[in-house]
């Protein structure tokens, strides 16, 4: 069978990676819209279906638990691992931009763990805050960081400071920064409808955030 367009190396969450028709979502990954995206920044690893040694004409009676009998062809295993040996160790440094997972909340900022520089992937995960007065660029003074955040959202940042010890200070300040992906209350994927606002396709509520405007 052919293969499909072509497969990136490295992957961010959201990225689509290729049809579900043709591979099968394995770890790092899930389906949306007929697609396998990737859950993880990570690297992406495809692995051959178990019988693609012989190319046409063999039996094609596996079925996996994810495909079930949707196809009776065998089909190569899309995964996106976090720990890829294409990882360099990298340290954030001020002006880098990140991409990080926002991991909990408070009433002045966001704590998030950076987990990846420019187009690396980091080894380890750097801890870095978003304060409220760094969120975005006007009316500093009535952000809220509970309306611009949510944990577990992806949100690409700048590096403003190298802060303390613990932790990196950053910034969404510009247009291109903040979230650029997110999940629903309801556990599912959203899309950005505005600067401040994600909706639930499934449920069509829509949920406060700092939105990143596409590149």
């Amino acid at each position: 069978m052919a293969e499909p367009a072509e497969i990136p190396a490295i992957a961010v969450p959201g990225k689509t990676l290729g049809p579900a028709t043709q591979y099968l979502p394995g770890p790092g990954t899930h389906v949306y819209e007929g697609q396998v995206v990737s859950s993880l920044l990570g690297q992406v690893v495809v692995t051959p279906a178990p019988s693609s040694s012989k190319t046409a004409g063999g039996p094609a009676k596996r079925l996996t638990r994810i495909a079930g009998a949707l196809d009776r062809g065998e089909r190569a295993t899309i995964s996106v691992s976090r720990h890829g040996g294409r990882k360099r160790e990298v340290l954030p440094d001020v002006n880098n931009v990140v991409l990080c997972r926002v991991v909990r909340l408070m009433p002045r900022q966001a704590i998030v763990t950076i987990q990846q520089v420019g187009d690396t992937v980091l080894q380890t995960e750097w801890q870095g805050v978003i304060r409220s007065q760094d969120v975005r660029a006007t009316e500093k003074d009535k952000v809220k960081i509970h309306e611009s955040f949510k944990p577990g959202d992806i949100v690409r940042a700048q590096v403003i400071s190298l802060g303390d010890q613990a932790n990196y200070y950053l910034s969404t300040a510009s247009n291109e920064l903040g979230v650029i992906m997110a999940t629903s209350e309801s556990g599912n994927d959203m899309v950005p409808i505005s600067w401040k606002e994600y909706l639930d396709p499934e449920t069509g509520v829509a949920e406060p955030r700092k939105v990143a405007k596409p590149n």
